[in-house]
């Protein structure tokens, strides 16, 4: 404790010093202020600046940001977000939770095509893309969303690497990232390159990352001082990355394609000790014709194609269960001119996949049965100025197909999803709007959802699904109010989801024996009892608000950020909904004066007892400081600079409301990361 309170006092006295002087060295006025250059949103349908938009509310994480908060996993760089939470189950895998929503509510993309793997399916597998090889990842809610997919009721991310390039460098340029992690002797390097020969756009990226068990504060296991102590268990990760593209860029337009690979190894930190191998293989194609026909902007074309799989396996290496996708997905788009004042985007796009759960030892199925899944979509998206309103609308119209192997003797199940939302934004006064949102979307059950029925050794549940479920309607209205202009700049969100038929996994209450079920034999399980988890229905209501104010975020001198968010999900008529986020605030300080840049963020997180009806176990209260400085010099075409940063500072053993994990695996504790980064 004391250790605690003199870091607090030390992080307060540091923010008041650094206030006293930045406020009579600011010099920067409010029109400076508001002419930071625009961030572009490249999976808005318009291509259109994060701060004019209402295909929101948006954050775009890019540049040191970006690069100060990336960690070993996606959920990991994106937690301390806005409305943005980790499904944290282990370094390995953790996925965005936005809203108290994740799963297949969120959909992850990849330079605007999805990333194809399984995350979805369980917390337990990796999102199989990476944050250290973006140029900028994006968070996108309301019509944007219905671009890219019905199910998409809580949002989406877009992870932007930039593979095919669109534009000719005038020189090769380049960025690499090199750091160490004292918490987990963690080390890995990143690399990006960019050049031209003639009219052809070459990029090159790559991406290596080890680290082992990381440090925890106490005992893994809360009110258990028999469980792991000092490094929690397999919680290690070893992950190589590598992508190649290429494209033809003329004047027209351009077309190229892509190829990547990701080789991931990493741990299940529960009692099991399993680990997952994972291999990606992707192959893309895109290319965007400029003034197409009369009339029209622009002409562009997606095709993707990925083999994924992943195989889990026991402590002694033994494999149990064998996880494969393959996805095949196409999308055409067409942006036409204003026309009666209308501007927007069309188009189409479907997707093939065959995913299949097989047990290593029978090669039958496992938890899941094979199943095909094909969807067809068509979608709009348009907007329209009038006077200070901009007013937006989408549509998307979706057919989707679930087809499981005919020995597992299940019904095939079909679903016809409309998804729409109207939104506006008024600006009422120079840099001030005011938006209301109003979606309808809709989502189809997942395969595991329809048709589980195994052991899931990794989360130590046997999964039942249920071939009946109905598809999900989620009726969204939003509003926000903010100001875009000037050193001080702020949000307000405020935000109501009435979900009908909304599908959760309800646990049953004790243990079971998977050969209750009739489940085969094949794994050589190390332990036979299971809890059961039902895929089931009923409908909720999700209510929350989120605000931000910041002063000088981007400027020379000192800066400010206050933030808060907080939402609440509910069955109706049958209590809270699962693994709901705790309620959140707290600061960002920082000093930038020539080549130094320095921060400090303080986050509080509230005590989370809102808990469903089988869930057991509130999660405690905790404060977490982070803290960052670096340090940047120019040797020759080379642009150095020498970062350290800080994590949990206060080396609080920090539980997440939203991971299945709560209970057995805390977050890393006190961790030091040093590292330089390099552009040219």
């Amino acid at each position: 404790m004391l250790v605690q309170r003199t870091l607090l006092s030390s992080a307060v006295l540091s923010a008041l010093a650094v206030l006293s002087s930045a406020a009579s060295a600011q010099t920067e006025t409010v029109e400076q202020a508001g002419a930071l250059p625009p961030i572009v949103v490249t999976a808005s349908p318009l291509n259109a600046d994060v701060d004019t938009q209402i295909l929101s509310p948006t954050k775009v994480l890019s540049g040191a940001e970006l690069r100060n908060k990336t960690g070993t996993s996606l959920g990991d760089t994106l937690s301390q977000e806005l409305g943005v939470s980790a499904s944290g189950f282990g370094a390995g895998a953790s996925r965005p939770v936005i809203r108290g929503m994740g799963g297949p509510r969120v959909k992850i993309l990849q330079n605007g095509m999805s990333v194809a793997d399984v995350s979805s399916l369980s917390d337990d597998h990796a999102v199989a893309t990476e944050a250290a090889l973006a140029r900028q990842i994006e968070i996108l809610r309301g019509p944007a969303a219905l671009l890219y997919g019905s199910g998409a009721i809580g949002g989406l991310v877009n992870v932007v690497n930039d593979r095919i390039p669109t534009r000719l460098q005038d020189e090769i340029s380049g960025e690499t990232d090199t750091r160490y992690s004292s918490v987990d002797n963690g080390r890995s390097t990143s690399v990006m390159l960019d050049g031209s020969a003639g009219p052809i756009g070459m990029h090159l990226d790559g991406n290596w990352r080890d680290t082992g068990n990381y440090k925890i504060p106490g005992n893994a296991a809360r009110n258990d001082p028999a469980s792991a102590s000092g490094r929690l268990p397999t919680s290690f990760t070893h992950e190589t990355n590598l992508g190649l593209g290429a494209s033809y860029i003329a004047s027209w337009g351009y077309i190229g394609a892509s190829v990547a690979t990701l080789d991931d190894h990493y741990g299940i930190p529960t009692d099991e000790k399993s680990f997952i191998d994972l291999h990606q293989t992707r192959y893309d194609v895109a290319g965007q014709i400029n003034e197409p026909l009369a009339g029209f902007e622009k002409f562009s074309f997606k095709l993707g194609r990925t083999d994924y799989g992943h195989t889990e396996k026991g402590e002694d290496g033994t494999a149990h269960t064998i996880f494969s996708n393959q996805s095949t997905e196409t999308r055409l788009e067409l942006a036409h001119k204003p026309l009666a004042g209308w501007h927007g985007t069309f188009g189409v796009q479907s997707d093939d996949t065959r995913f299949s759960s097989l047990g290593a030892a029978s090669n039958m199925p496992d938890t899941v049965p094979k199943t095909k899944s094909a969807s067809f979509a068509a979608f709009l998206v348009e907007e329209r100025n009038f006077g200070p309103v901009l007013a937006t609308a989408g549509l998307r119209l979706e057919s989707v197909k679930r087809q499981p192997d005919a020995a597992a003797q299940l019904a095939d199940r079909k679903f016809n999803l409309a998804s729409y939302s109207i939104g506006g934004l008024w600006r009422f006064a120079p840099g001030y709007s005011f938006g209301p949102t109003l979606s309808v979307a809709q989502r189809a059950p997942t395969a595991e959802e329809l048709y589980s029925h195994g052991p899931h050794e990794a989360t130590a549940t046997f999964d039942i699904g249920d071939p009946t479920l109905k598809k999900e309607t989620s009726r969204n209205i939003e509003l926000t109010l903010q100001k875009t202009t000037g050193l001080i700049r702020w949000k307000a969100n405020l935000f109501e989801n009435h979900v009908r038929n909304y599908v959760y996994g309800r646990l049953g209450e004790g243990a079971v024996d998977e050969h209750d079920h009739g489940a085969a034999d094949d794994h050589d399980h190390d332990h036979s009892e299971f809890t059961e988890r039902f895929w089931s229905q009923a409908d909720a209501t999700i209510r929350g608000a989120e605000a931000e104010i910041s002063y000088n975020l981007l400027g020379e001198g000192f800066s400010v950020r206050g933030f808060a968010d907080t939402s609440r999900g509910k069955l109706t008529n049958m209590g809270n909904l699962p693994l709901q986020p705790a309620s959140r605030y707290g600061v960002d300080l920082g000093y930038a004066q020539g080549a130094w840049r320095s921060g400090l963020t303080i986050l509080r997180a509230q005590q989370q007892d809102r808990l469903a009806t089988f869930e057991h176990s509130a999660t405690p209260a905790y404060t977490k400081i982070d803290a960052s400085l670096s340090y940047t010099q120019t040797v020759g075409a080379l642009k150095l600079t020498w970062f350290a940063l800080a994590k949990n500072l206060l080396n609080q053993d920090i539980r997440l409301a939203t991971s299945v994990l709560k209970d057995v695996a805390p977050q890393p504790g006190r961790s030091l990361i040093l590292g330089v980064r390099s552009k040219f």
